[in-house]
């Protein structure tokens, strides 16, 4: 190991042994199941705001983003852009009534039960289902976490794959097994701060380092004339049928934040309803300056290597972040940029550990008339955890597995299976149990067989399958809903109540 690396890994070593010391702080105040799965519904809006941001961006925002500005430009910035108007209305529709309403039915404290109570389910097909699709989705995904991982440590320090991917596997196993969501959020905070310093850090500096951003405007341009594409355009230089459609789907990605487990499970967790201003504020401040960040890195990379004379292959052009920090910081800081994409994996894995151990504790296991003790409830929240952990790592050692394709069709399934459903069972009292099942399965379904295809390159499909999803989950929904509705009026007078909540207290601070 070069002395560079050295230092690297000391960094590493640093920041992971923090991450341990936060899980052991929380595993502390983690009691009972309750404390383990939702942190007693206690979390402030900055942790629940910066948990909720850095459990939703992985490797992407670090890598995968600024590679796509560096080899196509900023017609790639329209996902960026419609993330961050998904986040917004997320958390001003979605937040402050989630919360609410997640107390008054029934004290629900995952998405499937609040769904199941919301809708007045007896045959508890909308828990199991929506249980199901949570398991199957989120493991495959703790599966990519991992193996990025094993590829993060194998292509940074020339370790062996499985040694990466079993070191980062059990250090966030081990603070999510003792900390629970807790440890998770709190843990999150920290990543997110960490993230946030090196994607604000390497943009600046590099600038300064290059002269200034006349100078960076300028190199692009030399690059494009060599290149003939067009990096500061936001059509790519012409706006297309394909370029259009290129740019909705960009956009469509926002559609994902209404339905996505892991970030809605810090809505149910906050204090109270009149915490989600003041955690929205925090949490799109702290996410619009990262995805800047991480857009204006991506083209400080074209900028950078044409000057040296370099260009980047289409396999290196992720890699755009990581060596720009490498060249520009002492070793040391160096490796606390690379911690920072161990941050963006490990967050996201912890929280998708946590919502798969809901969903096999509070929501398959919790349907038994039997309840389970505060006590036994925490150890079986520990041991779900473990059980999905032992299932993805089973699924990772295989790093080229073509199941990891699958996680193409995470985003876009939760979205098209969960958000209108969330969306209309708090705005509409209308929505029925038959009508949200219906609607729940008909986006799945869709966005699955339609994420198919464009992956085939059927040129039909090449529009982001949530889009499809999310219209045919609304459309049925409703349509279902209309024709079963029957009037019960406790669901008026919960819906009533939760209007009322969500409306006459002021902001906590």
């Amino acid at each position: 190991m070069s002395s560079a690396q050295t230092w690297q890994m000391a960094a590493i070593i640093v920041y992971l042994a923090a991450m341990v010391g936060i899980g052991l702080y929380a595993w502390r105040k983690t009691k009972t199941g309750e404390d383990f799965l939702l942190a007693g519904r206690d979390l402030k809006p900055g942790v629940a705001a910066l948990s909720a941001g850095a459990s939703d961006m992985s490797g992407w925002l670090l890598m995968g983003l600024p590679g796509a500005l560096y080899l196509t430009g900023l017609v790639e910035a329209w996902i960026a852009i419609g993330l961050t108007l998904g986040a917004w209305l997320n958390w001003f529709l979605i937040a402050p009534r989630l919360r609410a309403y997640t107390e008054i039915a029934s004290n629900s404290i995952t998405v499937p039960s609040f769904l199941g109570h919301r809708f007045r389910d007896k045959t508890h097909l909308l828990r199991i289902v929506s249980s199901v699709i949570i398991l199957v989705f989120f493991t495959f995904y703790v599966a990519s976490m991992l193996v990025s991982a094993g590829k993060f440590f194998q292509s940074s320090f020339a370790w062996p794959y499985l040694t990466g991917m079993l070191v980062i596997g059990v250090i966030t196993v081990g603070y999510t097994l003792f900390g629970g969501f807790l440890g998770v959020s709190l843990t999150d905070v920290a990543q997110g701060l960490l993230m946030f310093a090196a994607l604000i850090a390497v943009p600046i500096v590099a600038t300064i380092h290059m002269g200034g951003p006349a100078r960076v405007v300028e190199l692009i341009n030399q690059a494009d004339l060599a290149s003939g594409l067009h990096h500061l355009s936001w059509t790519g230089g012409g706006l297309t049928g394909p370029t259009f459609i290129a740019i909705v789907s960009g956009l469509g990605w926002g559609l994902g934040y209404f339905g996505q487990p892991h970030i809605l499970a810090r809505f149910i967790a906050l204090r109270s309803p009149q915490d989600a201003p003041t955690a929205r504020r925090i949490g799109i401040g702290w996410m619009a300056l990262c995805m800047l960040g991480a857009l204006v890195t991506g083209l400080i990379g074209v900028a950078w290597f044409q000057e040296k004379g370099i260009r980047l292959s289409d396999a290196d052009a992720e890699t755009v972040f990581l060596q720009l920090s490498q060249i520009l910081f002492h070793p040391f800081i160096a490796g606390l940029v690379l911690a920072a994409v161990l941050a963006a994996i490990m967050s996201t894995m912890s929280s998708q550990l946590i919502v798969c151990s809901s969903a096999l504790v509070e929501d398959l296991a919790g349907l038994r008339k039997a309840k389970a003790s505060p006590t036994m409830a925490l150890w079986l929240g520990r041991a779900g955890v473990a059980l999905v952990a032992v299932i993805a790592a089973i699924i990772a050692l295989d790093p080229g597995s073509s199941i990891l394709q699958l996680v193409g069709f995470a985003w876009a399934g939760f979205g098209a299976a969960f958000g209108p459903l969330l969306i209309l069972g708090l705005f509409w009292r209308k929505v029925t149990a038959m009508g949200a099942l219906v609607g729940m399965i008909g986006g799945a379904v869709v966005s699955f067989v339609w994420g198919s295809l464009r992956l085939a390159k059927d040129p039909a499909f090449t529009l982001y399958e949530i889009i499809p999803g999310f219209a045919v989950c609304l459309v049925l929904t409703v349509v279902v809903s209309l024709f079963t509705r029957q009037t019960n009026p406790d669901v008026d007078e919960e819906f009533e109540t939760v209007v009322s909540m969500t409306k006459k207290a002021p902001e906590r601070v």
